[in-house]
């Protein structure tokens, strides 16, 4: 039902109880395939995942290239661990802790609740992968659980057809594009918006969760159902 204020115009709805959010503040998240973490480079050797030996393709959206360089990778690491916002954070195999990727939580704005997930860097081994699928799953369920934000964003270059394939695939609503939003790499970015709504959780959860079950997959680690069908 659409509220009115004394002047008779159109607002939104109130939120008497809102309180400013928290801020990420990581311990383990573990799930079935995956250990999502904070990244500490005392600990998290991300260099094999941001080298110029992994496939050159998977650079095009990123907004750096793949290091030839451990020295110089080195010192963007060292960004990388003091930073607060993006938060970045590391995806090791729960089986034997191998480090699989990295992703980030960023554009932190605690006043509104909301959050977006970016930085987004798999290897081979973990792309198109239940492994991948849990660790988004866990990453958003600590964003709506957790830290209880109201908002969960993503956001890519409009061209990169795989992210916003993987944005729908995930749940996000897709918003709009802004036009002209970025130069990058020397050309221009137009940005696709994508968001999940802390009232669209429970549902969204359902589905992961019923498509991260372990009767959803064979033995070889083939899925039975995809997700797009749950």
């Amino acid at each position: 039902m659409m509220r009115y204020n004394s002047f008779k115009q159109p607002v939104g709805e109130p939120l008497p109880d809102f309180q400013i959010g928290g801020l990420p503040d990581m311990g383990q998240l573990v799930g079935e395939t995956v250990i999502v973490e904070k990244f500490d480079r005392r600990r998290h050797d991300l260099f094999p995942i941001f080298c110029d030996r992994t496939p050159l393709e998977n650079w095009t959206y990123l907004p750096v290239e793949p290091f030839a360089c451990r020295a110089d990778f080195d010192l963007f690491e060292a960004r990388m661990h003091q930073s607060a916002d993006p938060y970045h954070l590391v995806i090791q195999a729960e089986t034997d802790g191998r480090i699989l990727g990295s992703f980030a939580l960023m554009s932190i704005d605690r006043h509104n609740r909301t959050v977006e997930m970016g930085w987004v860097v798999y290897s081979t081994a973990l792309q198109r992968t239940r492994m991948a699928t849990e660790a988004q799953y866990l990453v958003m369920k600590y964003v709506f659980e957790t830290l209880q934000y109201r908002r969960y964003e993503w956001k890519c270059d409009s061209l990169n057809a795989p992210s916003r394939r993987a944005a729908e695939r995930l749940g996000f609503t897709y918003e709009g594009t802004f036009r002209q939003m970025q130069v990058y790499k020397g050309r221009n970015r137009d940005t696709a918006w994508f968001s999940i709504l802390d009232s669209e959780w429970p549902a969204n959860k359902a589905r992961l969760e019923r498509w991260l079950a372990p009767g959803n997959f064979t033995s070889n680690g083939g899925q039975v159902m995809p997700l797009d069908a749950v």
